[in-house]
């Protein structure tokens, strides 16, 4: 039992969670790609992105994983988003921050799910079933570069004050 409930249902909540950040945070990256701090989503994806990182930690561990060196590294980037949101300071380095951040927490989750894939989903598990066979390394090499580029777009062209783009979106 996790928090009164089944580790089976647990689990299937923080799938739930996880898949919700993604989309979320697909949405709302795509937007920072756009100039544009989408409100509206933005704090759908950054709670969705605490509550799976946070619930990763409450699982049955008896032992440092890799799993929780990333949801460290998750929440102090988290903490990264958020505070740069909250300041709202889009000059200098609170605009690129939060570009940043907001990629690298979307990264994260992505990077989880597709580790998490091939540890469930069987005919990928066939294709790597220790997660250093090509098949893995190159899947998550391609997702990093994919991420790479999406992270220097983002930077690049988040501005939300500047004149020719909108500074808030709600949708």
């Amino acid at each position: 039992m996790i928090l009164g409930l089944s580790v089976h249902t647990f689990t299937v909540l923080h799938v739930l969670l996880s898949f919700i950040a993604i989309l979320c945070g697909a949405y709302v990256v795509w937007g920072v790609v756009q100039g544009k701090v989408l409100r509206g989503w933005t704090p759908v994806f950054l709670g969705a992105t605490l509550l799976t990182t946070g619930s990763g930690f409450l699982f049955p561990i008896t032992k440092f994983t890799p799993a929780l060196g990333v949801g460290a590294v998750s929440l102090l980037v988290f903490a990264v988003s958020v505070a740069t949101l909250i300041q709202g300071r889009w000059s200098g380095a609170g605009r690129w921050m939060y570009a940043a951040s907001a990629t690298i927490s979307l990264y994260l989750n992505v990077f989880v799910a597709l580790a998490q894939s091939f540890q469930k989903i069987p005919a990928l598990r066939d294709l790597a079933p220790t997660g250093t066979e090509p098949s893995f390394v190159v899947s998550q090499l391609l997702l990093l570069v994919a991420f790479v580029y999406l992270g220097l777009l983002a930077v690049k062209r988040f501005n939300p004050i500047a004149p020719s783009s909108r500074t808030s979106e709600t949708g």
